[in-house]
């Protein structure tokens, strides 16, 4: 009796039923996928982009039939590999627990993670090569995005983009798909990462301490590339784009001939094809985007999309020529500069003309392009100095953090190309409290006088802001406040009110009432170390109280949290003894860069200082936030206290540690 013929015919009929198993599993789980690959795509793709690339990733997922990887040969899983009570169905024989399905979901976590690796020798301003492979589904003429999320799912989305694609895929597979820690490292070091261990650390830490609202986030309609919204592209630059496309192919032939003589030729003489030639229809001026002058009144996108062309060179093409050409290849003879994170690379697409014109001393041309930077650029028009480029990133701008650019800087001061939203702009000194703010000129064009700069250095005694006002348009009488740090975007600032007993958190308010000009009068000036770090939005949170010891008063303690436009955040934490003036700068107890302390991820804070009362003691003190219940310390002297704020004798550098009690559980150390 033959032997092997059987078993070979076995292992076909194997192969082919786990291919039609994969397939099967693949197609019952095929939103849960693609949400999973979304989330761990590069955010830098773009939300049209990175849902058309999420439904390539896991339709790729099944290999090309005939190939050696046919077959899904997995392991019997032991562990448990998907939520137990999944929201979008399972099935007893073929659900995230069956080989199959865990088979294709590492094939999907390999491809949406390839997206993000570059080999050492592949140009930087280049996507990875897998993002470069045309795949299905294509989509022409129309732009898709998921629907829109509230302000908790933008922040999510931040704090995601802040991070690399490892760090994503951990957030995503403990999230969506239920496993633990164990289970996350090891379906990574099967996805080639090479350090899951330490994407697995940083992924907890994100979506803290509502890991169940962040859960519930990644499963709502702001991360669901199945459920999207079209709009069309630009109509405009289509038409433009159709007809270019008629008359190259009516001179495809001539040009045909013309190539090989005009090659040969540039070859004798040892040149070398100019790159800028790649991007010949993006750096045409014709081809520039223009929004209509009154179209911010009309659109819920109040952005740098809805800005108007403004200036009286909107129209040179010569000026607007050489800023794009200057953009796509700086000569060397172009100072370049960029916030952090922001990429110089040359436009994708036309940009969006903002303003063209003759700002002190210079031809000034402002962009916006798809990848939401803010390009300036300025010649000099006279002398022999060279052309500056300024690139800054604008993710999300909205009516406040994208209400003003600076278009002109100079050793005293700057001028800002107002918002066409703005209706009332004044100034105010933060240092100077109780002084009214003074009106501020703005020119036809938007653009303001010059407005003096904080100082840089030596001492701190003036902090001069914008007061600005939206249209009744737009927000009826929102007025706020925003800052030169020394980038193209100022910096928007906030403030958090002290906790109300048994009140709610509260949310940042715009910091113009009179409590919120007090407290930033007491910390303006440590604004200076956040100078040039691309700075969105800087919050004073009042975040404690306390009844100082030896009969004194009370003292507060804020958090000053600065969001960067690329993710990170930084965190002063400042401690506001009595003073005798209002304007006494606070003393800065703590210092951290890169954490989520006092955002919407990370509400709970404790912080301590040395204190010496009139008296002559030394005290150690600390504060909790609203959620902390009780203080202790050890080390040189160790005590406990009751509620959000604790107070002991103790010498003046004693080392002391402090821990805190939670409300609903859990503990908490101090910040240094």
């Amino acid at each position: 009796m033959p032997i092997h013929q059987p078993q070979q015919r076995t292992d076909a009929q194997s192969d082919r039923t786990g291919v039609r198993q994969a397939e099967a599993a693949l197609v019952e789980h095929y939103p849960r996928l693609v949400r999973l690959a979304y989330v761990v795509l590069p955010p830098g793709l773009g939300r049209h982009r990175r849902v058309l690339t999420a439904h390539a990733v896991v339709q790729r997922a099944l290999p090309a039939a005939g190939s050696k990887a046919s077959s899904p040969r997995v392991p019997a899983q032991s562990r448990r590999t998907g939520p137990s009570a999944s929201t979008e169905g399972t099935s007893a024989d073929r659900g995230p627990a069956h080989p199959a399905y865990g088979w294709v979901r590492l094939r999907v976590l390999r491809a949406a993670l390839a997206h993000e690796r570059r080999p050492r020798w592949w140009p930087g301003r280049l996507p990875a090569p897998a993002a470069l492979r045309p795949a299905l589904p294509v989509v022409w003429g129309l732009r898709l995005f998921p629907r829109a999320g509230g302000v908790d799912e933008l922040a999510l989305d931040r704090a995601l983009s802040a991070v690399d694609g490892p760090v994503r895929a951990a957030f995503a597979l403990h999230l969506l798909e239920g496993l633990d820690e164990s289970g996350v490292q090891e379906l990574l070091a099967e996805a080639a990462v090479a350090d899951p261990a330490g994407a697995v650390r940083r992924a907890a830490r994100l979506g803290r301490p509502d890991r169940a609202g962040a859960q519930a986030m990644l499963r709502s309609g702001e991360f669901d590339p199945c459920t999207v919204q079209t709009r069309p592209s630009d109509l405009l630059r289509r038409r433009h784009r159709v007809r270019a496309a008629a008359v190259a192919a009516a001179l495809c032939v001539v040009a045909g001939g013309l190539t090989v003589a005009v090659e040969q030729g540039a070859r004798g003489r040892g040149e070398e094809r100019s790159p800028a030639g790649v991007f010949a229809p993006v750096l045409d001026p014709a081809e520039l985007m223009r929004t209509a002058a009154e179209r911010w009144a009309d659109t819920s996108r109040v952005d740098f999309t809805a800005w108007p062309a403004r200036g009286g060179r909107t129209d040179d093409d010569a000026l607007l020529g050489r800023a794009l050409r200057a953009w796509a290849e700086p000569p060397e003879s172009v100072r370049v500069s960029t916030t952090p994170g922001t990429a110089a690379a040359p436009p994708a697409e036309p940009p969006r003309l903002l303003f063209a014109d003759e700002v002190d001393g210079a031809a000034v041309v402002l962009f916006h392009d798809s990848a939401d930077r803010v390009v300036r650029y300025a010649e000099p028009l006279s002398g022999a100095g060279g052309a500056a480029l300024d690139f800054a990133r604008t993710d999300d701008a909205d009516v406040t953090t994208g209400a003003a650019v600076v278009v002109s800087r100079t050793a005293d001061g700057a001028r800002f190309l107002l918002a066409p939203w703005i209706a009332e702009s004044t100034t105010r000194d933060l240092l100077a409290p109780d002084t009214p703010g003074r009106p501020l000129e703005v020119g036809p064009d938007g653009v303001t006088a010059e407005v003096p700069r904080p100082a840089a250095g030596g001492a701190c005694g003036t902090w001069p802001v914008l007061q600005l006002r939206s249209s009744e348009q737009i927000v009826e009488k929102h007025a706020f406040l925003v800052t030169d740090l020394g980038d193209l975007a100022p910096a928007h600032l906030t403030y958090t009110p002290k906790p109300g007993r048994g009140a709610p958190a509260r949310q940042p308010r715009e910091a113009t009432s009179t409590e919120a000009l007090l407290a930033w009068a007491r910390t303006a000036c440590s604004l200076r170390t956040l100078a040039g770090s691309g700075v969105r939005s800087v919050n004073n949170w009042a975040f404690a109280e306390q009844k100082l010891p030896e009969g004194g008063a009370s003292a507060d303690w804020l958090c000053t949290r600065a969001d960067t436009w690329r993710g990170p955040g930084r965190v002063l934490v400042q401690f506001l003894s009595p003073a005798a003036s209002p304007t006494e700068p606070a003393s800065v107890v703590a210092d951290r860069d890169d954490t989520a302390l006092c955002s919407r991820f990370g509400q709970h804070v404790l912080a301590g200082t040395h204190w010496k009362a009139p008296s002559g003691r030394w005290y150690v003190l600390a504060a909790g936030s609203r959620a902390v219940t009780r203080i202790e310390a050890s080390g040189a002297v160790r005590d406990a206290a009751g509620g959000p704020t604790f107070a002991v004798r103790a010498p003046r550098d004693a080392d002391v540690e402090l821990t805190a009690s939670l409300r609903e559980g859990g503990t908490l150390t101090a910040v240094h």
